[in-house]
């Protein structure tokens, strides 16, 4: 497929910044940005976790002081929004930190470029998505992500120029899935755990790649109004993504002395559980998405930019598992009891 004719924008203008720039999709977003010579600021309250890339300016400006953040951002051709606050504080927080970022992209007159997810689709969602997918959400989540983008849609005669690139659930760059946190969680123990049937299929993003996307629709410097796109990552079952982290696994030298063992949710009890504890009642409540089948039609994007750089899904979850520290230290090459 042949790229399409665009207006490339220029070397002298392409700078952007990454608004919550410490998290997974911000870290990515800045390596990737970067990497393709785009001058870029990274903004984060609390300073990076990690070293920032060469070249990279640091922002500790916060999100809310929008007037100084603009001064110091100020020539930025896109804004990319990587905040995300914590799962539990989403209700309360989601939609007025977004309306910061719109009013700051808009001071800037910058293109806002968002990571958006299939929460918007509901439990009634197709197997197969795209963007005319009809958006029924049957979540408190799912609802907000819908009003999200219903504000961005609202702003664009207003001047706002923004674009939401929808993907699955995340994972690379470090911790903080579902990836990490529930199925590899035990992995150095030979243990992996599965949310849902192994015999349905699952959208997934490896942050990287996610990140070459936006850099790619960020490079065309034609966008307007608001638009919707779609990053198509993989779609394994449950079962070819537990095979693919064994085979990772032993390809870094874990070999657990019993071999892997595979558990499942105790969803009944995260449910009930989540009467007291607000995070699990947060889990709980996305709990259709494991049972659901369902898969990202990036055709579009492919159309808009050309092919999407793909990392082969072996590589992803073997450079994924070395994100997470499973290839340091007395961990390669040992056999774990």
């Amino acid at each position: 497929m042949n790229k399409p004719r665009g207006v490339a924008i220029p070397q002298s203008e392409k700078t952007v910044l990454i608004l919550g720039a410490n998290g997974r999709f911000g870290q990515a977003a800045v390596a990737a940005f970067a990497a393709a010579g785009w001058t870029v600021l990274a903004q984060a309250r609390h300073g990076s976790a990690d070293p920032l890339p060469a070249g990279v300016m640091a922002l500790s400006t916060p999100l809310d002081a929008s007037r100084d953040l603009a001064a110091q951002a100020k020539g930025a051709a896109v804004v990319v929004y990587a905040v995300n606050p914590p799962y539990t504080a989403w209700r309360e927080q989601a939609l007025p930190l977004l309306r910061l970022g719109m009013d700051l992209a808009q001071r800037l007159d910058a293109l806002l470029m968002l990571p958006g997810n299939v929460y918007n689709y509901g439990a009634g969602m197709p197997p197969v998505l795209d963007e005319r997918t009809p958006e029924r959400p049957t979540t408190v989540k799912g609802r907000m992500r819908c009003a999200m983008e219903a504000e961005l849609a609202a702003r664009a005669p207003r001047g706002l120029r923004s674009v939401v690139i929808r993907a699955g659930d995340f994972f690379g760059c470090g911790r903080g899935s579902w990836f990490d946190l529930i199925i590899a969680k035990s992995l150095a123990r030979g243990r992996l755990v599965y949310p849902g049937p192994v015999d349905v299929p699952h959208a997934w993003a490896y942050l990287p790649d996610l990140a070459r996307a936006f850099v790619a629709v960020a490079e065309r410097g034609d966008a307007q109004g608001f638009a919707r796109l779609q990053f198509a990552g993989y779609t394994p079952t449950g079962a070819e993504l537990l095979g693919g982290l064994e085979a990772a696994a032993l390809d870094l030298g874990i070999r657990p002395v019993h071999g892997f063992k595979r558990g499942s949710m105790p969803w009944g009890v995260i449910r009930l559980g989540g009467l007291v504890v607000p995070m699990w009642r947060e889990v709980a409540e996305m709990a259709y998405l494991w049972r659901v089948p369902h898969a990202l039609d990036g055709r579009a994007l492919g159309q808009l930019v050309g092919p999407v750089q793909e990392t082969p899904l072996p590589d992803a979850l073997r450079q994924a598992l070395i994100d997470l520290g499973l290839a340091q230290g007395d961990k390669v090459g040992a056999t774990i009891v």
